[in-house]
């Protein structure tokens, strides 16, 4: 009875653990690139170029490579 009774806490612990792994997998916000962007967003990558320079979205990473979250570009495409 006893070792039923652990067996069973362990999985509830278990499935606890599984739940939050799930929920940050599902928040994680895959980066984008430029071209991923104007892929994304249907628009060249000029138009993307000229809203980084008047703000109006701004790269997670800006040297190098430009890197954008999901999350920033449908914002940003909802204006």
């Amino acid at each position: 009875m006893i070792e039923t009774t652990f067996i069973i806490q362990i999985l509830e612990r278990l499935d606890h653990i599984e739940s939050i792994v799930t929920d940050r997998s599902s928040r994680h916000d895959p980066l984008m690139t430029l071209k991923d962007v104007s892929a994304y967003g249907k628009c060249c990558e000029a138009t993307i170029r000229r809203a980084i320079h008047k703000g109006t979205i701004k790269p997670f990473k800006s040297s190098g490579k430009k890197l954008f979250r999901r999350a920033d570009v449908d914002a940003w495409l909802q204006l």
